[in-house]
């Protein structure tokens, strides 16, 4: 990859060099407690959200449907970054590949716009339940609310693919960042 003018630390393509916190490296085991403390909060009460969810019989309705699906994007989301951040840590060796920073972003962008559009659908849950409560059962059926759950991963898979495709396209320089990110990148 030829250098530009002024970009003298300048990627090969290679990979990357995920730099966060080296410049203390006293912080190294505090930030990885934290951090492994952090995850494994996020992962067991989504767990649980989930798992109560299916196992309840009263909590089988569209509302829960939704939060259930959110609990498990959330383990999915965390799941992108906070493994390899921690190994990072632990081993202090921010390295990574550049596909494997191209698959971190691609499923870091795919999962939040996931999110976003699974908010919206529970936003939709929560207008017919207000706005036509009588018509509420006919409309939120188990059916769309299957439709409206895998739509919110279908629709974003191929725009993530593009924009993934986009950001990796242009040149790199240092990586002051915990893990591959648009902004950063």
């Amino acid at each position: 990859m030829p250098q530009r003018k002024g970009l003298e630390n300048h990627t090969d393509g290679s990979g990357f060099i995920l730099l966060g916190f080296s410049d203390h490296p006293s912080l190294q085991g505090l930030c990885f407690t934290v951090f492994l403390v952090i995850y494994l909060v996020i992962l067991t009460g989504n767990s649980l959200s989930a798992l109560i969810t299916v196992v309840d019989s009263s909590l089988h309705s569209p509302m829960y449907f939704f939060l259930r699906n959110l609990s498990i994007l959330e383990i999915c989301y965390t799941s992108v970054t906070l493994p390899k951040m921690l190994v990072s840590l632990l081993m202090e060796d921010g390295r990574i590949s550049f596909l494997g920073c191209a698959a971190q972003l691609y499923f870091l962008v795919l999962l939040g716009s996931t999110e976003c559009l699974l908010l919206a659908a529970m936003a939709y849950d929560r207008y017919v339940a207000i706005c036509d409560p009588l018509h509420y059962t006919l409309i939120m059926n188990g059916g769309l609310c299957v439709r409206l759950v895998v739509g919110s991963w279908m629709v974003v898979a191929p725009v993530q693919v593009g924009q993934t495709y986009q950001v990796f396209t242009l040149p790199f320089c240092d990586l002051h960042h915990f893990f591959c990110d648009v902004p950063p990148l």
